[in-house]
């Protein structure tokens, strides 16, 4: 069976790899696209894609399902729309694949329950890279044994969230092999408010922000007389789209949402 895939967000960096990625794969038809504004007709209409990349655009959510069906919809937009796209697509029974960060925990508990009163697979995946999600595990792994641990997450200066998506998931991995504890000296004093970064549960998470960077993440641990590197690095946005196409296929086999690629890997 041929897999109805549409997509949000194909002008961005992100969307346009997935577009490529679903146009070249067997298994998958892009069959709409949904931007924020009015910007063409079709794909074609932009400068962007080539003239063969005839999936017409829409602006509006129930005018794009009406009109072509989707069995997925990939959304790669920002955390402004991201939830109220995810939330409309459980509603007319698309199944959603989400790439952007910056859900609240409420609004994964709401989406949970949605998609399991529609019997409908989601995934919301902080991180498509699989090098990136078994960086995840080994760091959970490794957190057993080596409790002191700080997290430096590196992306591109046009990123919106900080700390990333994986770089929380990462913590949250963490944090559910090690005992709370809080890191450094007992009465360190922070003479510039943010130096020593995000406290999660006791961790330390640092967010760098420059041009030149993609995804880009290292987690330490500190030991007696000893150091652990655990990292990864996205050196361009095609890194993801293995993760997206295995998604797309993995969704149409779930009834119920999962937040990490690291649950179905």
């Amino acid at each position: 069976m041929t897999i109805r895939v549409a997509i949000a967000g194909p002008r961005g960096k992100m969307g346009a790899e997935a577009v490529h990625t679903i146009m070249k794969n067997g298994k998958m038809e892009l069959v709409a696209v949904l931007d924020y504004k009015e910007v063409g007709v079709t794909l074609a209409d932009l400068d962007m894609f080539p003239s063969n990349y005839t999936a017409p655009i829409f602006t509006d959510m129930k005018e794009l399902v009406a009109a072509t069906d989707p069995d997925v919809l990939v959304d790669l937009t920002n955390p402004h729309a991201v939830y109220k796209h995810t939330k409309e697509a459980l509603a007319l029974n698309v199944r959603p694949v989400i790439g952007t960060t910056g859900f609240t925990d409420a609004q994964l508990e709401e989406l949970t329950a949605l998609a399991r009163e529609k019997d409908l697979g989601c995934i919301i995946a902080p991180n498509f890279a699989i090098g990136a999600i078994l960086m995840m595990k080994f760091a959970k792994e490794a957190a057993k044994y080596l409790p002191d641990v700080e997290i430096i997450e590196m992306h591109h200066d046009q990123k919106l969230d900080a700390p990333s998506g994986t770089g929380v998931k990462t913590a949250q991995m963490i944090q559910e092999v090690r005992a709370q504890k809080i890191q450094g000296h007992l009465e360190e004093k922070e003479t510039i408010e943010g130096a020593r970064g995000a406290d999660f549960d006791g961790m330390r998470i640092h967010s760098v922000r420059l041009p030149g960077l993609v995804a880009h993440q290292q987690v330490l641990f500190g030991g007696d007389g000893q150091l652990l590197t655990i990292r990864h690095d996205s050196l361009n946005r095609a890194s993801f789209m293995s993760g997206v196409a295995f998604c797309v296929e993995e969704v149409m086999k779930m009834d119920q949402l999962v937040y990490g690629l690291e649950n179905i890997i």
